[in-house]
């Protein structure tokens, strides 16, 4: 949720919301209405004002006025209630239309849209001979992916995940969980259906509704990142100072619609409606919350590293960004068969806008505060896989395990299958 005193006299904050492209007349329209709201709160206290001191006047009066006085005093009631009618309209609407306003773009976020992000280093040396087999053909010549019959069972964009493969994914999550605990997150798995309300407070509606599959007719949604829950592990709380960062890293099943994505990436398990992830999630003090950015960023290309992916960080340009998001750092992996880096993970900082819808603060010396929330991918698993199965593959159809895997695997190479 966006500070609507801020949005009134900061021309700044204004300028960072409009780099993000929103639509047209949105934000004079978000501050005529909060004009209006205004107004007539402020009507509505002069009424009840009136109302306390008619209702006093009642009981003083004599008995030759006390008539006059109640008949003065209901039509204040009446009155009274038909302008807080038209302020609960008034309210409702303004915060529907609040919640499409986004988060202003922060300093430092370069403008522009979709491949206009600054290039903030590029790290690994990149193969010098594509893979024999692209990460589709490689994945079904190995077997460990089928979405043929996985079509069958549920439609596009689903696979079925097989054999090593799995063990695979099962290796890189307890690698990368066992790092984030020892940088001090809490590992958790949280539910992946959640209430229309948590999906509004994380920063996702209505913005991003169309991405989101709906259970029991819209009563429940389905996640498509643990960070939703996770945000909502803390509602309403307030923080001691002391407490913070609060760190946790959220092991869940996701689900996306990919509305908007029809033809492209139905190759391979790049782009799927189902697939499995590790988010990391962080309370921060107002003060360190960039700090803190940073330091997920860091975390993210130590993991990319680690698994031997060359890669660049880009710095994401404003009218790129998602709706919650003051600033996001993408990691882009080299793909050898398409020539280009594509996402793998991405790190953001909220500022306090979720932490409004939340109700999330601090505790300070001049009064609480709301709390900074971020969020980093530290693996989605299926998108992993796909760069590992071009860049580990062998010639001879074989697979070089990375080597911070092989404790998880046992093995430092795949043969490959016998034909």
């Amino acid at each position: 949720m966006i500070d609507l005193k801020r949005l009134r006299d900061d021309a700044g904050y204004r300028h960072g919301i409009e780099r993000k492209r929103v639509r047209e007349g949105l934000l004079a329209e978000v501050l005529r209405l909060d004009d209006d709201q205004r107004a007539c709160a402020q009507q509505v206290q002069q009424l009840r004002t009136r109302q306390n001191a008619a209702s006093k006047e009642i009981g003083k009066a004599a008995a030759d006025e006390r008539a006059a006085k109640i008949a003065a005093a209901s039509a204040l009631k009446d009155e009274l209630a038909g302008r807080e009618a038209e302020l609960a309209t008034l309210d409702a609407a303004l915060r529907a239309l609040a919640l499409q306003v986004p988060n202003p773009a922060a300093d430092g976020v370069p403008d522009g849209g979709e491949d206009e992000g600054d290039v903030v280093r590029v790290v690994g040396e990149l193969p010098t001979v594509p893979p024999a087999r692209d990460h589709a053909e490689f994945a079904e010549y190995a077997g460990w992916v089928d979405k043929e019959r996985a079509a069958e069972a549920s439609g596009s964009r689903f696979a079925y995940l097989l054999g090593d493969a799995v063990l695979l994914e099962f290796a890189i999550v307890q690698w990368v969980l066992t790092k984030l605990v020892a940088e001090g997150f809490t590992p958790v798995v949280p539910p992946v259906l959640v209430r229309e309300r948590t999906m509004e407070e994380a920063g996702f509606f209505p913005t991003d509704r169309a991405q989101v599959y709906d259970v029991d007719g819209g009563d429940a949604f389905l996640v498509g990142t643990a960070e939703v829950p996770l945000s909502a592990l803390h509602r309403g709380e307030t923080f001691t100072p002391e407490s913070l960062p609060a760190r946790y890293a959220g092991w869940s099943t996701c689900f996306r619609r990919e509305a908007g994505t029809y033809g492209k990436d139905t190759r391979g398990i790049f782009r799927v409606h189902q697939f499995d992830k590790v988010e990391m999630f962080v309370y921060a003090a107002p003060d360190t919350s960039w700090d803190e950015h940073e330091r997920l960023l860091e975390i993210e290309e130590d993991l990319v590293r680690g698994l031997g992916l060359p890669y660049r960080v880009v710095n994401i340009a404003a009218g790129d960004l998602g709706p919650a998001a003051a600033k996001k750092f993408d990691i882009e992996v080299w793909l050898p068969s398409e020539g280009r880096y594509r996402e793998i993970t991405s790190c953001s900082n909220y500022l306090d806008y979720s932490a409004r819808r939340l109700g999330a603060r601090v505790k300070g010396p001049q009064g609480n505060r709301y709390v900074h929330t971020l969020n980093g991918t530290a693996c989605a698993i299926s998108r992993t896989l796909v760069y590992l199965f071009e860049h580990a593959q062998d010639p001879d159809g074989g697979f070089r395990v990375p080597e911070v895997l092989v404790p998880w695997m046992g093995r430092a190479r795949l043969e490959p299958p016998q034909r």
